[in-house]
């Protein structure tokens, strides 16, 4: 039984580490209170296409992907405590120079190409911070949890993502309010970015209270450091012995069997990975959340509603985000994906064939929350929660790093591809978001274990039985 103080230390350990989502939320929401003012400032002044704005308005996500694949080298590395101070570092610059982009080169007030590019750096360095957290915080959170609430703790992650969304929207809304489109284009969009600095230092900061993670420990052979951590997280030192010795036995294992490399324990847990972060994506979340006003703008709301309606869906998405976090250790994370994934395609299919008769309404939008309901208490957080359990220790780090880049590839790639799909056919675009989802339920029941109440060295073993399955088969094949 673990003792309150115990469940407190976990709990705040946990927070510290999801403020990498909540920056990952916020750096990716920023740019949309300041993007019209760049435009002015850096694009428009200048006689530059709208390309430009639009590679401007993205280039973080750049970054995001560079950020991704190079975790597993600095999280195996540097271990995940620091990689994550190197991540808040990197949203403290970007915050400070993409507020402040002509610090050092350039003249305030003088916008040229070369200040265009700093800029772009600033926010690309942000990006990379992006990618480090998303593949490292829940890395860290996963390894750090007791099983039997680790489902839960890994998903206060997609929450924090969502409430740095929120948050920042709020924050851009104060700063600009009340004030005139002038001083908006000239100092309110320094403001916007520059507020970012407030989370980045206070993760900074956290970071330093909190510990190593025992599993990286022990892969570093650090085990009285990994014992004495286990012991505080566990509340006893006879269950912090028994986990250490899985954790040793497992390496053990690996350092026999397998070789460390990426497909040490087969390909189809890293493809299980990777399918799984492509899936959370092609079911076209990120066209609902960068797009929802437009969306919504294009149904035949004005202006206000849709932005009143965006803000029905924020809460939507937190109130659904509370509902994963309350039942995922309870119902497992296989149920919740398949019944996400039947409600985000009937919530699909609903918006295509609506679209298809040119009929928009209120019925349009109860098919979109319902779509994002089912999302939220899903495939947003449990994504997360799979991608740090599923993965051997010894190559979880390169792992996480090759399926977190595959997620911000297809983020990208479904993102840009959304206006010109809606320019061909609304109702063919929504049907392809709703396909994706409806064949996402076959892969989750295919493919997907149930990691629900299991050690992270249990599915290790989970692994190393498919792969020896598969090599018999071949063999056999081969006969």
């Amino acid at each position: 039984m673990k003792t309150k103080s115990n469940n407190f230390y976990i709990l705040a350990i946990t927070l510290i580490a999801t403020l990498g989502g909540l920056l990952f939320g916020y750096d990716t929401a920023v740019i949309s209170g300041a993007e019209q003012s760049l435009e002015i400032y850096l694009i428009d002044s200048l006689g530059l296409s709208s390309l430009l704005h639009g590679f401007t308005v993205s280039s973080a996500l750049i970054g995001c992907i560079i950020g991704g694949l190079i975790s597993g080298f600095f999280s195996n590395n540097l271990g995940r405590k620091n990689s994550l101070i190197l991540a808040a570092v990197l949203f403290l610059l970007s915050a400070l120079g993409s507020s402040y982009p002509e610090l050092l080169f350039f003249e305030a007030g003088e916008p040229t190409i070369g200040l265009l590019v700093m800029f772009n750096i600033y926010r690309v360095l942000g990006g990379i911070g992006v990618g480090l957290a998303s593949a490292i915080s829940p890395t860290y959170i996963g390894e750090i949890a007791p099983q039997e609430i680790r489902g839960k703790l890994v998903s206060f992650y997609q929450f924090a993502i969502i409430f740095g969304m929120l948050i920042v929207y709020f924050v851009n809304w104060g700063i600009s309010s009340g004030q005139t489109t002038e001083w908006i284009n000239d100092v309110g969009w320094r403001f916007m970015f520059a507020s970012e600095a407030i989370p980045a230092l206070l993760f900074f900061s956290l970071l330093f209270f909190v510990p190593e993670t025992p599993r990286f420990l022990a892969l570093k052979n650090k085990e009285e450091e990994a014992f004495t951590i286990l012991s505080k997280i566990n509340g006893s030192k006879v269950k912090a012995k028994e986990v250490l010795s899985e954790i040793k036995v497992s390496l053990s294992k690996q350092d026999t069997n397998s070789s460390g490399k990426l497909f040490s324990f087969g390909k189809t847990v890293v493809v299980v990975g990777i399918l799984l972060s492509v899936f959370q994506q092609f079911v076209g979340i990120n066209v609902a959340l960068y797009y929802a006003p437009r969306i919504f703008e294009s149904m035949g709301a004005g202006q206000n509603a849709s932005m009143i309606q965006t803000v029905v869906m924020g809460v939507v998405n937190v109130v659904f985000t509370i509902v994963a976090i309350r039942t995922v250790d309870n119902w497992g994370r296989k149920p919740l994906l398949m019944f996400g994934s039947i409600g985000m395609a009937i919530g699909m299919f609903g918006v295509a064939t609506l679209a298809n008769f040119n009929i928009i309404g209120i019925g349009t939008l109860i098919f979109i929350i319902f779509y994002t309901a089912s999302y939220m208490m899903s495939w947003g957080p449990i994504t997360w929660v799979l991608l740090s359990e599923i993965f051997p220790n010894k190559i979880r780090g390169q792992a996480m790093a090759i399926a977190v880049a595959a997620q911000w590839a297809a983020n990208f790639f479904i993102s840009s591809t959304y206006p010109s799909m809606m320019e061909f056919s609304g109702a063919l675009t929504y049907g392809f978001y709703g396909l994706m989802s409806a064949i996402s339920v076959i892969f989750v029941w295919k493919m997907v274990p149930e990691t629900k109440g299991k050690s992270l060295e249990e599915l290790e073993n989970l692994w190393g039985n498919r792969k020896n399955k598969e090599e018999k088969l071949r063999n056999v094949s081969n006969i």
